[in-house]
């Protein structure tokens, strides 16, 4: 895993099957993220669903990864369907599209209680660590 403190938006993730990962991520209402998003009614910014989806992901390139760090490359077919808030655990089930030498695209899904929160296709690019 790339990401450390205070970045790090992954508490367990586990390989189900060999291009499908279940990850998990409770957030616990003390990250800088939601302090400003809203005031008064915290919720998790969108973009902050698709970083959690992305590095609940990263279990897929970990053969790929020697050497090298996953930047994104797109997000794809992204839809927000429930608000994440405080003390809610995302649980992001992620799946192998398509694996080149230095593409992978993958489809993710976070759901928070079994209600979809958000979904879409995530491509990164493999580039060499400086």
């Amino acid at each position: 895993m790339a990401h450390r403190e205070p970045m790090l938006l992954v508490d367990r993730s586990e390989m189900v099957e060999e291009n499908h990962v279940v990850s998990e991520y409770t957030v616990t209402g003390k990250e800088e993220f939601v302090n400003g998003h809203f005031p008064g009614n915290p919720i998790v910014p969108g973009v902050i669903l698709c970083e959690i989806m992305a590095q609940c992901s990263i279990l897929l390139m970990k053969d790929e990864l020697e050497g090298k760090l996953p930047l994104y490359a797109g997000l794809d077919k992204i839809r927000f369907k429930r608000v994440v808030k405080p003390g809610d655990k995302v649980v992001v089930n992620a799946s192998l599209k398509v694996k080149r030498s230095t593409v992978i695209v993958v489809d993710a899904v976070a759901t928070v209680e079994g209600q979809l929160a958000c979904k879409g296709d995530l491509s990164f690019y493999l580039v060499p660590k400086e």
